[in-house]
């Protein structure tokens, strides 16, 4: 007889306790009606991943503990059910007089309304955004379970990278692993997960159910695509990614092993999961967070151009407005697609001339400039005033503000402070300038989300990049080529690679010091940007944290 698993690959909001335990108390029940006797949600699915400091609050370990024994409850009717809710255990507990943390990031197997197991995830990981040994307690044991004639064994996520979990719960009788997961998204991550897991499944000789979140939480994103892979380590099923999902596969005696088959979700290109993780990361943090739309300053440039494609595929041209904010040298052909693109896309779409305000604090600053050529004070001065029309905006009707830098410029630090890095989310701060290209064109060329083909008007794809906030300026009036630029920053920036090895490269070295001397500058812009979506294994943010006042140079 086959079992049939179903993993319930839920979008689960952090600290929405009550509301998650109900999303898998509705999975659980429509699972069990599709014949499923054991469900897997993933990690930490009461509570959310991350929940960060939420976790050194007791009151919230308390509701978490509440929520389980809920969903135990309302499930104790389905008999021969098995679900694994993943969720904080433990607490403060005193050792001869000594207050110590002893919290783990634990999965429970509930049946029947019982805690039949409850299992501590091993190996806790700590660096690019994880950092659970600030939170949890490293666990020991290990938990296999009896389903339908298959003992079951539990890991949580990182476990599942190591030999000796996996090696531990077929020695305790284990016949098939399951694995909740929260694994952030960045591209190029899913292939690296299934090769993984199929590695482990090989070595330990058993097939592997691997249960992914699903969604957006601040600047991470959960892109699901849960699998199964044989004892072989074929790749046996995949899920849908970046959509909620409850996926079946069943598990059969085979010769050797047991068998697990299921549907096949198509493959994405680099580009599709890249359009698809930040549409929803922009769904998410708009709609999670409460706010009832999104504005934006359009420029008739391509990084804005991108941001608004993004916003309407996210969110729908009604709760998207976009301001064309323009100042003296603002060229026409600016304007021209501004508005094209506007119209193409159907959003709100406003003209608000910032020369008046320019005028007025030049005048207004006169006597203190006098005899001081212009320069970039009075660039950042226009930068400045749209981001403060864009605040009043957003104060005034509630609509929240989507910055639209990119990578490259917060690297370099060619973005002003409270200007055009003022707003809430930055949706494009991990991509890259050739990236920004990149993706322009492939969204050009295909209709994701049904929004329509070509959003974006040819010329601003093509037109050489400009602040336009001194007459005739370009981009590389100030930086590199955004090819060399953009390589030199993969190696140092993402890949942590030295001033001499990129040189080594074939690179310029005073091209390279210069690039690696506007990254250390520039910090301190970067420790005021707003929060924005994570798409690489190495963004700015909580994947990098150098300190502003250092003497040290590479």
């Amino acid at each position: 007889m086959a079992l049939t698993i179903c993993t319930a690959q839920l979008n689960v909001t952090v600290g929405d306790i009550e509301a998650n335990a109900q999303k898998i108390i509705d999975a659980a029940r429509t699972a069990y009606g599709h014949g499923a006797r054991l469900v897997l949600t993933p990690e930490l699915s009461i509570c959310g991943y991350p929940p960060e400091d939420l976790l050194l609050r007791p009151a919230f370990i308390a509701a978490c503990d509440d929520a389980v024994k809920l969903v135990a409850r309302e499930l104790a009717g389905l008999k021969g059910l098995h679900v694994v809710v993943g969720h904080p255990r433990g607490g403060d507990v005193r050792s001869k007089s000594v207050q110590v943390q002893m919290r783990y990031n634990a999965a429970s197997v509930l049946s029947e309304g019982r805690v039949l197991e409850s299992y501590a995830k091993r190996e806790l990981p700590n660096y690019q955004v994880f950092d659970e040994h600030r939170y949890f307690t490293r666990g020991q044991g290990t938990a296999v379970f009896l389903v339908e004639d298959v003992n079951v064994g539990l890991l949580i996520c990182e476990d599942a990278w190591f030999e000796e979990p996996a090696q531990l719960a077929r020695a305790s009788g284990a016949g098939l692993l399951v694995v909740p997961n929260a694994s952030p998204f960045h591209v190029g991550k899913e292939s690296e997960r299934i090769a993984r897991m199929a590695a482990r499944a090989q070595a330990v000789d058993l097939p592997l159910v691997y249960a992914h979140s699903v969604g957006g939480q601040d600047e991470v994103i959960f892109d699901g695509g849960s699998f199964a892979v044989n004892a072989d380590g074929s790749l046996a099923a995949r899920a849908s990614r970046f959509r909620e999902e409850l996926f079946y596969v069943q598990v059969t005696p085979g010769p050797s092993s047991f068998q697990v088959s299921g549907p096949m979700a198509p493959e994405l290109s680099a580009e599709e999961e890249l359009w698809h993780a930040l549409v929803m990361g922009v769904r998410d943090y708009v709609g999670k967070n409460g706010f009832p739309g999104v504005l934006l300053g359009l420029s008739g440039g391509i990084d804005s151009a991108l941001v608004l494609a993004i916003a309407v595929d996210a969110l729908g041209a009604d709760k998207v407005r976009a301001v064309m904010m323009p100042s003296p040298y603002t060229a026409d052909i600016s304007w021209i697609d501004a508005r094209d693109m506007a119209a193409r896309l159907k959003v709100r779409y406003d003209e608000i001339s910032i020369r008046p305000e320019f005028e007025s604090f030049r005048q207004s600053l006169a006597g203190e400039f006098a005899g001081l050529p212009e320069d970039t004070t009075e660039e950042n001065i226009q930068a400045r005033i749209r981001g403060v029309l864009l605040m009043a905006l957003s104060n005034k009707f509630g609509s929240i503000v989507l910055t639209t830098g990119n990578k490259s410029e917060m690297a370099t630090g060619y973005c002003t402070l409270y200007g055009d890095m003022a707003g809430g989310f930055a949706v494009i701060k991990d991509l890259l300038k050739t990236t920004v290209f990149r993706l322009s064109r492939w969204r050009n060329e295909n209709d994701p989300f049904g929004t329509g083909l070509n959003p974006i008007p040819e010329r601003i794809i093509t037109r050489p990049p400009s602040a336009e906030l001194r007459p005739d300026q370009v981009d590389q009036d100030s930086l590199p080529p955004y090819d060399i630029l953009d390589a030199i920053l993969t190696r140092y920036m993402e890949n942590d690679q030295g001033v001499d090895d990129i040189v080594a490269a074939g690179f310029d070295r005073p091209v390279v010091e210069r690039v690696a001397r506007l990254i250390r500058l520039n910090e301190y812009k970067r420790r005021q940007a707003p929060v924005g979506i994570r798409v690489t294994h190495r963004s700015f943010g909580k994947d990098w944290r150098y300190p502003i006042t250092a003497k040290f140079r590479d």
